[in-house]
């Protein structure tokens, strides 16, 4: 009872989706194209709430021809409700969710209310297995997700993703602290590293896009 769960990222040879600045303009103007053509089939689209406090993304369809109503759903994965009351994401383009933990402050959840639906799930961070069956029960039966590298791992090692999909830009940004496509805690062992399947790989424009399915994800429940 859950969503069909697309990871969808665009980094450099070097694995980086962004710099340690935050500087991530890594797509090119085709791969911009693609995810935009994802965003219009997917019910949902996902991000974490660092992702929104850097980028301040619409989540929206725009670089590809579309009317307001090919626009999916947004969601915000916001533990502490941190959600700035100002966000693009809170515009009228689109209906939103920001899933929150119980921690988060009251009085900014009931002002969070005007402007989104907000799904309370965990106790101090949001409970990802019980955000999904949240979303199915909404009715969408699709989701993808643009997470930061937490989420991305906090999504895969909850064995919530169904499919990886990355645009690999020619380009190396190097720096320890720049953010991988994945990060967290990590796996302790390389045997116990999720696996995939290779379903696709070809080229657009500079960048090389691989799509995978993820091998057995419910093993990790």
């Amino acid at each position: 009872m859950r969503p069909h769960v697309i990871l969808n990222a665009a980094m450099t040879l070097d694995g980086k989706i962004a710099t340690a600045s935050g500087s991530s303009e890594i797509s090119g103007s085709e791969d911009l194209e693609r995810v935009h053509g994802m965003r219009k089939e997917m019910d949902a689209i996902m991000v974490g709430i660092n992702t929104l406090l850097i980028d301040d993304p619409r989540l929206t369809v725009h670089k590809i021809p579309s009317t307001v109503k090919d626009n999916p759903t947004r969601i915000v994965v916001d533990s502490q409700g941190r959600t700035p009351l100002s966000s693009r994401i809170l515009n009228k383009d689109a209906p939103t969710i920001i899933a929150v933990s119980k921690i988060a402050p009251l009085e900014k959840v009931e002002k969070l209310k005007k402007k989104a639906e907000v799904i309370i799930c965990g106790e101090k961070r949001v409970d990802l297995v019980c955000l999904m069956e949240e979303l199915k029960l909404r009715g969408l039966d699709n989701l993808m997700l643009e997470g930061g590298s937490t989420l991305n791992f906090s999504m895969l090692s909850s064995g919530l993703v169904d499919e990886v999909r990355v645009a690999i830009a020619p380009m190396i940004a190097g720096g320890s602290q720049a953010k991988t496509l994945v990060d967290g805690e990590g796996f302790d062992l390389m045997k116990d590293a999720l696996k995939l399947k290779l379903n696709k790989s070809y080229l657009l424009g500079n960048d090389l896009v691989v799509e995978y399915s993820v091998k057995n994800p419910e093993k990790f429940f």
